[in-house]
């Protein structure tokens, strides 16, 4: 498995590429994270993570949503949400929207 090099900063935002879906099973009541030939299975706060993936917010926007929903402190969330996206974009189940020049 390659090891993607994307360094996630508080402006970067981060995205699900168009190889990877977050799906809910229907018959298994739980939420997959799909790649080809690869399965994970999020717990509740990481599918809410993923969720807002959406590439229009940044990673310091969603760490201040999640502190709000979780009221928790931002410091807190800001180390588990970033270890989380930093793992899921080097093995490639994350990437992020990079600015086009005009």
């Amino acid at each position: 498995m390659a090891i993607r090099h994307m360094k996630l900063e508080a402006g970067t935002r981060p995205i699900l590429p168009r190889h990877v879906r977050l799906k809910f099973d229907k018959l298994r009541e739980r939420w997959l994270l799909l790649a080809p030939e690869r399965i994970l299975i999020p717990d509740p706060i990481a599918v809410k993570v993923l969720q807002m993936c959406d590439g229009e917010r940044s990673v310091a926007a969603l760490i201040a949503e999640l502190a709000g929903i979780y009221d928790a402190p931002e410091s807190q969330i800001g180390q588990d949400v970033t270890v989380m996206l930093q793992e899921l974009a080097d093995k490639g189940f994350l990437t992020e929207i990079k600015e086009t020049a005009q």
